[in-house]
Order: C-alpha cells, then sequence, then structure tokens
C-alpha cells in the first residue's frame, strides 16, 4: 500500500508553496473578473511599504495619511464602447481626508515617481503637462476620494474614453488636503492597475 501523497517528502515540500497562491490573491493580485478580456477588472490590496520583500499592489508612501494595512478595491467598467468608469473604495485611511486621485501611466515602484505622469486620452506634447488643454478632467481620470471620520470612502469618475492598452498602469493618490506635513500633490500610495 503507498503512503498517502501529503506523506511524501516532495509534497511536504510543496505544501508551503501552494499556501502562499492563496495568499497572494487575498493580498493584493491584479484579479480581472470573468476572462482575461472581461470589460469589468477588479483590484482588491491592502497597502504596503514600497519597501516589502514582495512587491506590493498597493504601495503607501506616506503611512500617515494611508496607513500600512488600509484596504483598497478598484472596479474598473469598460463595458460601454468608448467610455470607462472607476470605482475606487477605501477603508483605513486618515480620517476627514480629501484625497485627489489620478489615472498614471507607469507603475508603481520604491520611487513614487515610478508612477510617472497622468494618463491623457489626447496626450499632451509638452511634459510635464500643464496646458489647460490637455491637463483637464475631461483628458485625464480624476477622482476627489473623500474620507469619513472612520477613514473610509467611495469616489466614482467616468470619462468618455477607454485608456490605450498598456498605457494606463496605475491610479496614484496624492496628499490632497488637509496637508500636514505632506504637499497636496505628494504622491501619498499608488495600486497597481495592469500587471
Amino acid at each position: 500500500m503507498s503512503a498517502p501523497l501529503a506523506a511524501t517528502p516532495l509534497a511536504a515540500a510543496l505544501l508551503p508553496l501552494a499556501l502562499l497562491v492563496p495568499a497572494a490573491a487575498s493580498s493584493g493580485a491584479v484579479a480581472p473578473s470573468g476572462s482575461a478580456a472581461s470589460p469589468v477588472s477588479v483590484v482588491e490590496a491592502a497597502f504596503d511599504p514600497a519597501t516589502a520583500f514582495v512587491p506590493p499592489t498597493a504601495v503607501s508612501y506616506a503611512d500617515d495619511l494611508v496607513p500600512y494595512g488600509a484596504h483598497t478595491r478598484i472596479v474598473t467598467d469598460r463595458s460601454t464602447p468608448g467610455r470607462t468608469v472607476l470605482t475606487m473604495t477605501v477603508t483605513g485611511l486618515a480620517p476627514d481626508h480629501e484625497f485627489p486621485v489620478h489615472l498614471h501611466t507607469g507603475s508603481c515602484g520604491a520611487d513614487p515617481a515610478s508612477s510617472g505622469p497622468h494618463y491623457q486620452d489626447a496626450v499632451d506634447p509638452v511634459q510635464p503637462s500643464t496646458d489647460p488643454a490637455y491637463a483637464n478632467g475631461r483628458n485625464e481620470l480624476r477622482l476627489a476620494l473623500r474620507t469619513d471620520e472612520h477613514g473610509e470612502g467611495t469616489a466614482t469618475a467616468s470619462v468618455p474614453w477607454q485608456p490605450r492598452p498598456g498605457e494606463a498602469r496605475s491610479l496614484v493618490m496624492h496628499a490632497g488636503t488637509p496637508t500636514g506635513p505632506h504637499a497636496a500633490g505628494d504622491r501619498a500610495a499608488c495600486v497597481k492597475l495592469e500587471k
């Protein structure tokens, strides 16, 4: 009679690796709903320091505003042709705070500037973009995320376009108001939207 699989040395060695898969998915995997071609994608993640051993999906650069362990859920809906609706829900953030949130071109990294500039539907040929013909709420996806007294909040933005594939990689939360030790435009946190 053969030994049960769990009793074999190989199975015992692989068991810890198998346990990591559900943990990775619950701690911030970028997981589209349905198939890879699904028009609705969902990212759920806890904010971690940029220096975490495993590169996090959600990075906090200002743990006084976005504490480590705070949580976000981002739903991006592209089910209507030529339209994008993005909803960001957060828990555990600084209470009674307003965060300007923008779609960015780069991915999150240890350096807050890794996320690059704001994603623009019509790209300003002059960077950094300050021309109001390009830097505006119709050409950029912008949210005003306000937290309540418990540090919870939800914001939704809708734009009449869909980002070009591979060019809108992150959602950046700026420090906002009240500013405290941070300038309003400082990058307080970043969430990866694409792998």
